[in-house]
């Protein structure tokens, strides 16, 4: 009876098993069957579906064309609102800062793509250590991050995943890791752009708040761009510390002026980002989402993304309630600026409709 009992139980077992496996399945081929259909959508069209009926929508989308900035506000159900400079996080969009402050040590003599991060960072010998170059292009070996014991407490409390993990606590994983010479494939590392973080931090021997806030409105002129920013009108900010060691990899907060100004730096050929954007390895890295939406990273250089088959060079960035994307074409002088306010993962997100509607502006030069 019992022996009966136990077979049935697992029989049952296996049917839920069974069942959730189908469920997902099922998700999973719904899902691709509705990505099938976002290609055939123009830009307008996909902004409308990720507004429908989202009252707290509020999508600022920035262009430049023919050497002129403008941009326009969205709301619910793609409804224009009046113009305001509201502030967004724009996430990973920080590494590209974090790239030309490293382009900027480079022209200063201070670093060297080449060599490797225990040039500048007091770490044990005789573990082997990637290049700048190699983690300014994602291809270092490190992993997107490593756990540390405040994620525990940030999940609990829903806070910013990287919140309390401190710069002693990065250096001491980076002392741990012993990454062997080889070439390692792209893999896209919020922890590598950590560790250029200390880099910077060793060779200007300042805090990286201090040194990018500074680079950023002293030499760039972004007076509403800030790392660390303590104001915002949007709500639904990441929490940070002066501490983190994750600052120079998604922290920053700006608002369309200063990020229109930023893309036009871009196209104007700026002596911060020229080198940035040149191709540092070729890593063919487009995913089958990616493919499906012409959606290409053909190679990478200082940060940027390269797409040759669109001519396109791009940056996106998420934080928990906000995604961003700026992308920009060298051959006709356009670029696209998307801020909004929404999570990455609702509907289509901003880095499909910056693509989309870069992409009509090119095809109408």
């Amino acid at each position: 009876m019992g022996s009966m009992k136990k077979h049935k139980t697992i029989v049952i077992f296996l049917v839920v098993l069974l069942c959730i496996s189908l469920i997902i399945g099922g998700i999973s081929l719904y899902g691709k069957q509705q990505m099938k259909k976002i290609p055939g959508l123009t830009y307008m069209e996909a902004l409308s579906y990720t507004t429908q009926d989202k009252p707290d929508a509020v999508i600022t989308i920035g262009i430049i064309k023919d050497g002129q900035a403008s941009y326009t506000m969205y709301g619910e159900n793609a409804q224009i609102l009046a113009p305001e400079l509201h502030t967004y996080e724009i996430g990973s969009i920080t590494k590209t800062f974090t790239a030309a402050l490293i382009n900027k040590a480079v022209t200063e003599g201070l670093i060297d793509l080449d060599q490797t991060i225990d040039k500048y960072l007091e770490l044990p010998k005789g573990n082997d250590y990637p290049s700048i170059k190699e983690l300014l292009t994602h291809t270092s070996g490190y992993k997107s991050f490593y756990f540390e014991k405040p994620m525990i407490s940030n999940f609990l409390h829903g806070r910013n995943d990287y919140f309390g993990i401190t710069k002693d606590m990065l250096l001491s994983r980076v002392s741990k890791i012993n990454v062997p010479k080889e070439n390692y494939d792209f893999k896209y590392s919020n922890f590598g752009y950590a560790v250029l973080g200390l880099v910077l931090e060793a060779v200007y021997e300042t805090d990286y708040v201090s040194l990018a806030n500074d680079f950023i409105q002293r030499d760039l002129g972004l007076e509403n761009t800030r790392v660390l920013a303590q104001d915002g009108d949007l709500g639904n900010y990441w929490e940070w510390t002066e501490t983190d060691a994750y600052l120079s990899a998604g922290d920053i907060r700006t608002n369309i002026s200063d990020i229109l100004s930023y893309a036009k730096m871009q196209l104007d050929g700026n002596l911060y980002f020229l080198e940035c954007h040149k191709s540092l390895k070729t890593i063919h890295d487009s995913t089958e989402k990616y493919r499906i939406l012409d959606i290409n990273i053909d190679e990478i250089g200082m940060a940027w993304s390269i797409d040759r088959e669109n001519d396109i060079i791009w940056h996106n960035g998420a934080t928990g309630y906000y995604n961003t994307y700026i992308g920009f074409s060298p051959k006709t002088g356009n670029a696209v600026v998307i801020l909004s306010n929404l999570a990455p993962s609702y509907r289509i997100p901003a880095t499909v409709i910056g693509i989309k509607l870069l992409k009509e502006l090119n095809a109408n030069n």
